[in-house]
């Protein structure tokens, strides 16, 4: 069995940030990745807010860097699913696919995932229709009817990609005040192609057995007022749920599953950190998560440092 200094478990920005600060440090570290690297950033057609690109950069080409600078430094790499992970002493292991490994420390940098909105039909038609990603799927709806249900900053960016692509655009809000930033908010509620919904939940996502979505059947919170829209395709950005299933349970975490942190990364058990969208904080951002990656890769040399002292 493989042992590590060091084991980093997710591949975006949080973790490539956090395998690349630890590999210049001499720390022996695996990088274990699912898929391939970039996470989020991949399901990000324009980011307009990361230092030194003032004219915006793709998520795609970003990923691409990132992994570029970190190619060139000698790097375990894992791609496969983590299936469990158990404190043992000295550390922890950690199955990823059939193969056990085992590390001193671990930085867990796992990510989130788009949550679903929980209304009848969406799991039914889920791909005929039901999308979490617009930059995936936008291009099958070109031309096209789509509602978008949400009211943060995915919900507001993503309508504006989806907005380049279809004929018309729902954007359908719970609540009366939207969540997302104003720069978002004043391009969407001035859209030629957006009719902005507020107030107002998705009661049921309905289509036909053979051509997926056909349409969606609302209600206003406040009034009560029921009626029903023919769409193409609905787009869910509702938050976020933590990638954690594998995790300790004595690990801390909060009411909605994320990991609980101090400002060095370190959760409540020995030697493990957490960086990025799996940790427990307000903003989460490519800026953010190269942060923490950062952090917790010195908080961790620093811990592996003192086990040699």
């Amino acid at each position: 069995m493989k042992t590590y200094d060091a084991a980093v478990i997710g591949g975006g920005p949080a973790g490539i940030t956090a395998a690349l600060y630890l590999v210049r440090a001499g720390v022996r570290t695996v990088l274990v990745e699912k898929v391939s690297p970039g996470g989020q950033v991949l399901m990000t057609e324009d980011i307009e807010n990361y230092p030194g690109f003032p004219k915006a950069i793709k998520g795609y080409e970003l990923v691409d860097r990132f992994v570029e600078h970190l190619a060139s430094y000698d790097l375990d790499r894992m791609n496969d699913e983590v299936r469990e992970l158990t404190p043992v002493k000295g550390g922890y292991r950690i199955l990823v696919g059939e193969e056990p490994i085992e590390a001193k420390t671990v930085i867990l940098c796992s990510g989130a995932r788009y949550k679903h909105v929980g209304t009848p039909g969406e799991d039914m038609y889920s791909g005929r229709g039901v999308s979490y990603c617009a930059l995936c799927d936008g291009n099958f709806f070109k031309g096209k009817t789509v509602a978008v249900i949400g009211g943060g900053n995915s919900a507001l960016e993503e309508s504006l990609y989806l907005s380049r692509l279809v004929d018309k655009l729902y954007l359908i809000h719970r609540r009366d005040e939207f969540r997302g930033n104003k720069c978002y908010q004043d391009k969407c509620f001035t859209h030629p192609k957006m009719e902005i919904l507020r107030s107002t939940i998705v009661e049921e996502i309905v289509g036909d057995p053979f051509k997926g979505v056909t349409g969606v059947k609302l209600a206003n919170v406040k009034t009560g007022e029921k009626n029903a829209l023919s769409v193409d395709g609905v787009f869910v950005f509702v938050g976020f749920e933590p990638t954690a299933a594998f995790v300790p349970q004595a690990l801390a975490r909060d009411k909605n599953g994320f990991v609980i942190t101090d400002c060095e990364m370190l959760t409540n058990l020995p030697g493990f950190f957490a960086a990025g969208d799996v940790r427990s904080k307000n903003c989460r951002q490519v800026a953010t998560a190269v942060g923490d990656g950062a952090t917790a890769a010195t908080a961790a040399h620093a811990y592996l440092e003192h086990l040699h002292v």
